[in-house]
């Protein structure tokens, strides 16, 4: 079965995602529980944390469907070591919440090198803070979302998550999650039956289906390839809805939490509808 949903807002506590979520007839969210621009936000408290399980319970939606993104200023990867010990204790915080909140998992950029050190090299720094974070923490699962590739961001390639993933320390908490935008943008084609099939046979052999955690659903303002991460309203972009389709029809993606990030939040209940629509009975 499929949960799909969009990333609400969170202003005014954590606990009216829930609420927006179910407001948009979603059956699975996205949320940042703290400001995703800020370094430092205030801990959680235990009202907060009762009002958040209780607006989830309400809404009818399962804490594995919930899929929490970090910060934006969180680079795991930073060259500089005390720039990337400042992220990790971003990071591990943000592990923290989601374990009080009783989410299982958070999503993440893997990093950027900055054009400062090599693409090998960042990727085996993401490693180590990931596998730091593994150690500092418990339950929660990191998954790695793919990028576009813009600028120095890694995770463009299917090559750096397999990376990640093989050098997890602890298989049981490591996940990827698939954006359909940074795919495509990173010059791997869903648009039809047959490119579809060559891309996900490709993130089975080298990353595994087993690891997919969620999925971020949004067409694409830029083309194929051209590593340039603009989303579009679905349908309204270079991807097209046969990929939705496909998606909507795979049985390796069930049950887990299938995120709108497209950028006309007013469509969001329409799309929802839409994507549960192309459901072929």
């Amino acid at each position: 079965m499929k949960y799909v949903g969009a990333h609400v807002s969170a202003s005014g506590g954590v606990f009216n995602a829930p609420i927006n979520a179910q407001k948009i007839g979603a059956k699975a969210f996205a949320l940042f529980t703290k400001n995703q621009r800020q370094w430092i936000a205030k801990p959680l408290d235990e009202e907060t944390i009762s009002q958040f399980k209780e607006a989830l319970e309400r809404a009818e939606i399962l804490p594995k469907h919930v899929l929490p993104h970090d910060s934006y200023l969180i680079n795991l990867g930073h060259p500089d070591a005390e720039k990337r010990a400042k992220s990790l204790a971003a990071f591990i915080d943000e592990l923290e919440r989601c374990e009080q909140l009783g989410l299982d998992r958070l999503n993440f950029h893997p990093g950027s090198h900055l054009k400062l050190i090599s693409e090998d090299a960042c990727l085996e720094l993401i490693s180590q803070s990931m596998n730091e974070a593994i150690k500092r923490t418990k339950n929660v699962k990191l998954v790695i979302e793919n990028t576009a590739g813009q600028g120095s961001n890694l995770g463009y390639k299917l090559e750096h998550l397999g990376y990640l993933v093989d050098n997890c320390i602890d298989k049981e908490r490591v996940g990827v999650c698939i954006d359909t935008c940074h795919i495509f943008t990173a010059g791997y084609d869903i648009r039809t039956k047959e490119a579809y099939e060559q891309t996900m046979k490709k993130f089975d052999t080298i990353v595994g289906f087993r690891y997919l955690q969620g999925m971020h659903l949004n067409d694409s303002k830029p083309d194929l390839g051209t590593r340039v991460d603009r989303h579009d309203s679905l349908g309204k972009g270079k991807i097209g809805l046969e990929a939705f389709s496909l998606i909507m029809n795979d049985k390796r993606i069930d049950d887990i939490p299938m995120i709108l990030e497209t950028i006309d939040e007013s469509l969001w209940s329409e799309e929802i509808e839409l994507l549960y629509s192309l459901i072929e009975k």
